[in-house]
């Protein structure tokens, strides 16, 4: 009976202990996973890998949470503003790209346009070069070249010029009077390619002889019909040229004054007397 007694003592001690292990398992269990006992008994058992038991998977599991770090409760709210500004520095990235290729397609067509007028405008002053220096130098030859024709958009523009009798080409190795006539030729191959209703010039001929005087006269007679021109003149024999003369005079002891004068009206050697 004795014995009987001791082993009923240490079974109901046993049966305190498992009951209070009990409990405490499914006080954890309801801690840390948030359910019932019933419903973590019904889940289903995860798998593991081949030789692995479930506690040794377990232990893995909890390994590698440790090195993941302690969570972060505002993880949310953070990617929810990242994924805000990310989304707003899209959308600015797209208009950065939209307007690019929009103002590369604007900037192919300028640069097409000005090709386009470009080669035009040169192809008429380069023609009409040709025909206004034969002009002021009978018998010679000039034109004018592109120094990269292959692109219109960066190349130079370079001036040939070889009066009558001579084999020379560069501008520098001709006088004063020849290089003033083919800048003249030049402007005025300008004009006639992109007319204008009037031109003015300052002391375009000073530097030309009573020959070349001559030529320049003649060009600008054959403009005169075209627009009207306006030449600073120092030169008698183009001024015996114009149409109206228009100058400054100041007497002594007075202020100056604009004087013009019709040519039609005026003797021009009494008046440069």
């Amino acid at each position: 009976m004795t014995d009987l007694r001791e082993r009923a003592g240490k079974l109901e001690v046993e049966e305190a202990e498992i009951r209070l292990r009990l409990e405490q398992a499914v006080e954890q269990v309801r801690r840390d996973f948030d359910c019932e006992p019933d419903a973590a008994i019904a889940a289903p058992v995860p798998e593991s890998p081949d030789g692995v038991t479930l506690p040794g998977r377990a232990r893995e599991l909890e390994r590698e949470l440790r090195l993941m770090g302690p969570v972060n409760p505002l993880a949310l709210t953070e990617y929810e503003a990242l994924l805000e500004r990310h989304e707003f520095l899209q959308k600015q990235l797209d208009d950065v790209r939209n307007s690019r290729r929009e103002l590369t397609r604007v900037i192919k067509s300028v640069d097409e346009e000005i090709v386009r007028v470009f080669d035009s405008a040169f192809t008429d002053v380069a023609r009409n070069f040709s025909e206004l220096f034969s002009m002021l130098f009978p018998g010679g030859s000039g034109r004018l070249v592109l120094t990269q024709p292959d692109d219109l958009l960066n190349t130079g523009i370079e001036m040939e010029a070889r009066p009558s009798g001579k084999m020379l080409r560069r501008l520098s190795l001709l006088s004063g009077g020849e290089r003033s006539l083919c800048a003249l030729a030049y402007l005025f191959s300008v004009f006639r390619a992109r007319p204008s209703p009037f031109y003015l010039m300052d002391e375009v001929e000073a530097a030309l002889d009573d020959v070349n005087l001559h030529r320049f006269l003649d060009l600008v007679h054959e403009f005169r019909n075209e627009a009207q021109l306006l030449v600073v003149s120092h030169q008698k024999r183009t001024m015996e040229a114009a149409d109206v003369l228009y100058g400054v005079s100041m007497p002594p002891g007075g202020s100056s004054r604009v004087v013009t004068q019709r040519m039609r009206d005026l003797n021009f050697d009494d008046a440069t007397q």
